[in-house]
């Protein structure tokens, strides 16, 4: 049997739809299977903060490496735009080896894009900061917990390591991040939004 050149062309659309159906199905489902699985708050963010929940997460990058995930963990209600008003997690699962003593340097230099402080407050943050982050490998999480009263908690891999009683502390070290002031503007993005 003999089809005209309508039917063919029908035909020849019909195909065509279903291989771009098959297409897209299978994209879908690849895009499925590749989606970031849902994480669980770690004991230390669900014993602080038992409302809380994933805000956002993202990679920070050096050169194209990545150093860390860092995950916002806030209740529903977490304003970015007044973070230090607020009680929240942030985790930071490290991808490289590093020093603590660096991490706690880099912390102070990166406080002080977010604020101005003094050279005496500096040295006894850097200090409270060398105990607080030990020296990281690999899979190793970092933890600090904010509480709105001011007081900032350090775990290393669910462990307390130190506490900072001091709201300005605690606005400028979590700054690094959240504030707009932040030398990483699309990390910031990732965990807090694009709207705020």
């Amino acid at each position: 049997m003999r089809l005209s050149t309508p039917a063919l062309v029908l035909r020849a659309r019909r195909g065509l739809a279903v291989r771009l159906l098959a297409v897209a199905l299978s994209a879908g489902v690849a895009a499925a299977g590749n989606a970031r699985p849902s994480v669980a708050a770690s004991a230390e963010v669900a014993g602080a903060l038992p409302t809380a929940r994933l805000h956002g997460s993202g990679t920070l990058r050096y050169f194209g490496l990545n150093v860390y995930e860092a995950r916002l963990w806030a209740a529903p209600d977490f304003a970015p735009a007044r973070y230090d008003a607020h009680g929240f997690a942030l985790e930071l699962v490290y991808a490289r080896k590093l020093d603590g003593a660096a991490i706690a340097e880099r912390s102070i230099t990166e406080m002080g894009r977010v604020g101005s402080f003094e050279p005496a407050q500096a040295k006894a943050w850097r200090e409270q900061l060398t105990l607080a982050f030990p020296d990281v490998k690999p899979g190793d999480r970092l933890t600090g917990v904010h509480d709105p009263g001011g007081v900032t908690r350090f775990y290393s891999n669910g462990r307390p390591t130190a506490s900072i009683a001091d709201p300005e502390f605690g606005r400028l070290f979590f700054g690094i991040w959240l504030s707009g002031r932040t030398a990483e503007p699309a990390l910031r993005r990732e965990l807090i939004g694009p709207d705020s």
